[in-house]
């Protein structure tokens, strides 16, 4: 025989004219066979990690029950960098800067479980000049409504404490008017992003936040503010008896005797 035969007792090869030397006994299964063990499903032991066959019920090392590994249903987890912020860090985003103070006010509104004007105050508002917190917090229709608002109620008046009835206003009302603009855009966000995690982060920085730039137009104004303030005192009172156009016969009335 010119090849081995795996597997031959050694008595039947005794006598036969091959030397015994020649043959090579095979320790290895064939080719065939091997690919066909390698290709033998395994189940791992999830106490000790030891391969056994698929249709084992238990570990053969540790004895652990290995139904319980193939019945784990295999969970995906969502990356951090695209999961979903909840609530609060919505409204924290797109608040920006105090939005712990805002988020304690805005409390006050939803305590009942549905948004209710409820009585605040707002320093800001009543302080800076209103129409420019509202420009800063990017409530531009506001900022115009309280731009316009005092100048119109100054010319119908005629007088200048106008201005204060709509600071006083603005200082009441500009938390619960903050409230709805942030409820209303943050909806329109989450609507529009369509659950994108970055799309939502960047849509809430650019519709809400703060617009720095507005805090040195208010030191614009406050400065021209004080200029005029000094000049009216360096001036002191405006003198009535020297106005032009009053009447004569008033003037000698009032002229010493």
């Amino acid at each position: 025989m010119g090849r081995a035969i795996s597997g031959i007792p050694a008595g039947v090869l005794e006598g036969s004219d091959v030397a015994a030397s020649q043959i090579a006994l095979c320790d290895k299964p064939p080719a065939p066979l091997q690919s066909m063990v390698s290709c033998v499903a395994m189940t791992a032991c999830g106490q000790c990690h030891q391969q056994n066959p698929d249709d084992a019920n238990f570990c053969h090392q540790c004895g652990t029950k290995l139904d319980e590994v193939k019945a784990a249903p295999e969970t995906t987890e969502i990356p951090t960098d695209r999961a979903i912020p909840d609530g609060e860090t919505l409204w924290r985003q797109f608040i920006g800067p105090h939005a712990d103070h805002y988020l304690a006010v805005f409390k006050k509104f939803s305590s009942s479980g549905q948004p209710r004007f409820a009585l605040s105050w707002n320093w800001p508002a009543f302080l800076y000049i209103s129409f420019l917190w509202f420009l800063y917090r990017k409530m531009y229709l506001h900022a115009f409504v309280y731009a316009v608002g005092p100048m119109i109620s100054t010319y119908l008046t005629g007088d200048f404490s106008a201005g204060i009835v709509w600071s006083i206003m603005a200082g009441a009302t500009a938390n619960y008017l903050y409230y709805w603009h942030c409820r209303e855009h943050i909806a329109e966000v989450k609507k529009a992003s369509q659950l994108d995690h970055s799309a939502l982060e960047g849509a809430l920085k650019e519709s809400g936040g703060v617009q720095s730039y507005v805090i040195w137009v208010g030191v614009f104004f406050y400065i021209i503010f004080l200029a005029m303030l000094i000049k009216m005192v360096q001036e002191g009172p405006p003198d009535f008896d020297k106005s032009p156009g009053r009447p004569a016969k008033q003037a000698a009335m009032t002229a010493p005797a």
